[in-house]
C-alpha cells in the first residue's frame, strides 16, 4: 500500500471523504487541497458499469475541452507532401513520414500525441512495440488515423484529450489544472462527462456510472454525485 506525505494526510482530515458531492462543491474542495508548489493537474475518474475483458464494452474516443487542459501538447505527425506543410501550419511539432519513423526508431519520443495519414500507417505499424504501450499509436478510434491533419493538429493544441477505459472498467481524464477557475473546472468536467454518457456501449448492462471521483495530482480524492447537475447544467443520465 502506498504511503502518502503528511500534507496529504491532512487534506484528508479537512473534510468527509464519503460524502458525495456536487461537482462545482467538489471541484472547488479538490483547489483548496492542493498544497503542492506547482500547478498540479485536476483529473477525473468514472468508474463505470462495464466488463473491460469484453471488447464491446471497451470504449475509447476523444473529448475537446472548452477551456483547454492547462498543458503544452506536443503533437507529432506522419505524413508528407501538402499534408505534411499542413501539419506544420498548425503548430505540430515533429513532422516527417520515413526520416520521422526512424527518429522515432532511434529512441525519440519527445510528445505527447502521435497523429498520421492512412497511406503512412504500414510505415507507421513498425513502431507498434514503441508507441503501442505507449498509448501513442495513432488511431482510427480517436481520430489521429486521418487525412485533416491540420485540424486535428489544432484541437489537440487547444484541449483535445483521449479518453479510454483501463482493465477495471475506470476512464481517467485530466480536466484542467489547479489554477484554473472553478467554473472553468465545472465546464470541462460537464464536457468529459456528456461524453462518456454519450460513449456508453449498448453491451453494458446495469447501472453504468457507478462512480465518479476527481483529485489534484498529489491531493486526496473527493467523491462527486454522479446523478448531481453542473451548477446551469442537466444532470447526467446514470442509468
Amino acid at each position: 500500500m502506498a504511503r502518502h506525505g503528511k500534507a496529504y494526510t491532512d487534506a484528508t482530515t479537512r473534510y468527509d471523504r464519503e460524502k458525495l458531492h456536487a461537482p462545482d462543491e467538489a471541484l472547488g474542495l479538490v483547489k483548496t487541497l492542493a498544497t503542492r508548489k506547482f500547478d498540479e493537474t485536476v483529473e477525473v475518474v468514472f468508474r463505470l458499469g462495464v466488463d473491460p475483458r469484453k471488447a464491446d464494452q471497451m470504449i475509447r474516443g476523444t473529448v475537446s475541452l472548452p477551456h483547454g487542459t492547462g498543458k503544452t501538447v506536443r503533437v507529432a505527425v506522419f505524413a508528407a507532401g501538402d499534408q505534411a506543410r499542413e501539419a506544420e501550419a498548425a503548430g505540430a511539432d515533429a513532422v516527417g513520414a520515413d526520416d520521422l519513423v526512424s527518429r522515432v526508431e532511434g529512441g525519440f519520443l519527445d510528445f505527447d500525441v502521435a497523429v498520421a495519414t492512412p497511406d503512412l500507417m504500414p510505415l507507421v505499424g513498425k513502431l507498434g512495440r514503441v508507441l503501442g504501450p505507449r498509448g501513442l499509436m495513432p488511431n482510427p478510434k480517436t481520430g489521429t488515423v486521418t487525412n485533416d491533419v491540420g485540424r486535428t493538429v489544432a484541437e489537440y493544441k487547444a484541449g483535445r484529450v483521449e479518453y479510454r477505459t483501463d482493465r477495471y472498467g475506470n476512464v481517467h481524464v485530466p480536466i484542467g489544472k489547479v489554477s484554473f477557475a472553478a467554473d472553468q473546472l465545472a465546464a470541462n468536467y460537464q464536457a468529459v462527462l456528456d461524453e462518456v454518457v454519450r460513449a456508453k456501449p449498448a453491451a453494458a448492462k446495469g447501472r453504468y456510472l457507478k462512480g465518479i471521483s476527481t483529485s489534484s495530482t498529489m491531493g486526496p480524492g473527493v467523491r462527486i454525485d454522479p446523478a448531481a447537475k453542473v451548477d446551469g447544467q442537466a444532470a447526467a443520465e446514470t442509468g
